[in-house]
C-alpha cells in the first residue's frame, strides 16, 4: 500500500516540470508528422533529381523508374523516423534502448546509401563535373609541359653535335696544313675526318629542322589547354561541355604523342654508333713509306678521338631517352553522382546539407528521448493521484459515476417476497382524513 503523504517540495516541482514537459511534447507531436512529411518530400525530390542524372535515357520510362525510386524514398524515411520517433523515447530497458539504438544507426546508413549521395548529386553535382574537368585540364598541362621538357633536351643535344663537328673540322684544317699528320694536304685522314663532319653537319640540320615542329606543337597544345579551361568554366549543360571537353582531349593527347614522337634523342643515339661503327677508311695515298705509316698513326689516333665522342654523345642523348616519361592522361567522362563521391573532400558542405536533410529527424528522436527520460523522473515517486490534472480528475469522476449508473441498470432492486411484513405507511397528519 503507498502511503498518503504528501509530496515534498522537490517531488511537487519535479512533478510540475513533467506536466509542462508532457504539455510541450504534446503540442509538438502535432506538427512532428507534417515536418517529417516536409523532410521526407524534399528528401525525395533532391533524389529525384539525382537518379535522373544517372540515366542516360529521357523517356518516360525513365521519368517514370525516377519518380518511383524518389517517392519510395520518401516514404522509406517518413516511416523509418516515424518508427523512430515513437518507439525509441517510449522504451525504458536498457536493452530495448540499445537495440532500437543499433537499428537507427543501421536505418541511418542506410538512408545515406540510397538517398544522401544522389542528393549530393542533385546538390554539388554539375560543380563536380567542372572539378573533373579542371582536374583533367591540370593533368594535361602537366603531361604536355613534361612532354615538351623531354624535346627541348632533345633539342639541347643540338649544341653536343655542334661541338663535335666543329671538332673534327678543327682537326680536318689542322691536316690540310701539315699540322697534325705533318703532311699537308687533303689526303687520307683529311679525307676521313670531312666524313665525319659531313655526317654530324647531317645530323645537326635534322635536328634544326624539327625545332619549328616542336614549337608549333606546344604552341597548338596550349591553344588547346586554352579551349578545354574555357569549357570548365563556361555556362551551360555540364553534359554538353564534357562533349566538347572529350573532343579537344583527344586532339591534345594527339598533340603530346607527336611532341614525344619529335624527340631526336633516339635519333642521336643511332648517329653516335654510326659515327664510330660505320667508318670507310680511305685508302692511305702517302708518297713514301714512312708517310703511309705518319698517316696510319694519324688515323689511329682520329679513331681512338673519334669513339670517345661518339660514347659522349650517346650518353648525352641516353640521358635524354631515360628521362621519365609524361604520364599517360585519358579523359574519361563522368557522371554527376560519381563526381560527387570521386571529389567528395571538395564539396563537404554540399555532402553535410545532403546527409543533413536525411538524419535531422535523428536529433528530434533524440531529443524527445531526453525530454521523455525527464518526465519520468520527474514523476518518480509521485502516485497516480498526484500526477493528475484537474480536468483528469473531473474526467475521472464522471467516468466513475457512468460505470455505477450502467451496473445499476444492469441489476435492478429484487421485488419484496409475501413472508416479509407489509411496508407501514407513515401517518402524515396534514393529510386529510379520507
Amino acid at each position: 500500500m503507498q502511503d498518503d503523504q504528501p509530496l515534498s517540495r522537490s517531488e511537487a516541482r519535479g512533478v510540475r516540470s513533467a506536466r509542462e514537459l508532457q504539455g510541450h511534447l504534446g503540442f509538438l507531436d502535432s506538427i512532428t508528422g507534417t515536418a517529417l512529411g516536409v523532410l521526407a518530400v524534399a528528401s525525395g525530390i533532391y533524389t529525384y533529381l539525382g537518379v535522373s542524372s544517372l540515366l542516360d535515357d529521357n523517356g518516360a520510362l525513365s521519368v517514370f523508374a525516377a519518380l518511383a525510386y524518389s517517392v519510395a524514398v520518401s516514404v522509406g524515411i517518413f516511416v523509418f523516423w516515424s518508427y523512430m520517433m515513437r518507439l525509441l523515447p517510449a522504451v525504458r530497458t536498457a536493452g530495448a534502448k540499445i537495440g532500437l539504438t543499433l537499428s537507427m544507426i543501421l536505418g541511418s546508413l542506410a538512408i545515406i546509401a540510397m538517398s544522401s549521395w544522389l542528393n549530393a548529386a542533385a546538390l554539388a553535382g554539375a560543380a563536380a563535373v567542372e572539378q573533373h574537368l579542371a582536374t583533367t585540364v591540370q593533368d594535361y598541362q602537366t603531361a604536355l609541359e613534361r612532354a615538351d621538357q623531354i624535346t627541348q633536351s632533345a633539342q639541347s643535344l643540338e649544341r653536343d653535335v655542334a661541338r663535335t663537328r666543329q671538332s673534327f673540322s678543327d682537326l680536318a684544317e689542322q691536316e690540310a696544313t701539315g699540322q697534325l699528320s705533318g703532311f699537308a694536304g687533303q689526303g687520307a685522314v683529311f679525307r676521313l675526318l670531312r666524313q665525319k663532319v659531313d655526317e654530324l653537319a647531317s645530323l645537326e640540320a635534322q635536328i634544326t629542322a624539327q625545332q619549328p615542329q616542336v614549337e608549333a606543337a606546344f604552341d597548338e597544345g596550349n591553344a588547346i589547354l586554352s579551349r578545354m579551361r574555357g569549357l570548365t568554366v563556361e555556362q551551360g549543360p555540364v553534359a554538353q561541355r564534357s562533349v566538347l571537353f572529350s573532343e579537344e582531349a583527344v586532339r591534345l593527347a594527339n598533340v603530346i604523342t607527336q611532341l614525344r614522337q619529335l624527340s631526336v634523342a633516339p635519333l642521336v643515339v643511332r648517329a653516335a654508333n654510326d659515327l664510330s661503327d660505320s667508318i670507310v677508311l680511305p685508302q692511305l695515298d702517302g708518297a713514301s713509306a714512312d708517310t703511309r705509316q705518319g698517316q696510319q698513326a694519324t688515323i689511329d689516333s682520329v679513331l681512338t678521338v673519334l669513339t670517345q665522342r661518339a660514347e659522349g654523345l650517346e650518353q648525352a642523348a641516353q640521358t635524354v631517352i631515360d628521362m621519365a616519361p609524361p604520364e599517360d592522361t585519358t579523359y574519361t567522362p563522368i557522371s554527376a553522382a560519381d563526381a560527387v563521391i570521386l571529389y567528395a573532400g571538395n564539396f563537404v558542405p554540399s555532402w553535410a546539407g545532403a546527409i543533413a536533410i536525411d538524419l535531422l529527424p535523428a536529433v528530434l528522436v533524440l531529443i524527445v528521448a531526453i525530454t521523455q527520460g525527464a518526465i519520468r523522473a520527474g514523476r518518480e515517486g509521485a502516485a497516480t493521484e498526484d500526477i493528475m490534472t484537474l480536468a483528469e480528475l473531473r474526467a475521472a469522476v464522471h467516468a466513475i459515476r457512468d460505470v455505477d449508473l450502467a451496473l445499476d441498470r444492469k441489476d435492478p432492486a429484487p421485488a419484496p417476497s409475501q413472508s416479509e411484513p407489509a411496508e407501514v405507511t407513515k401517518f402524515d397528519a396534514s393529510r386529510p382524513a379520507e
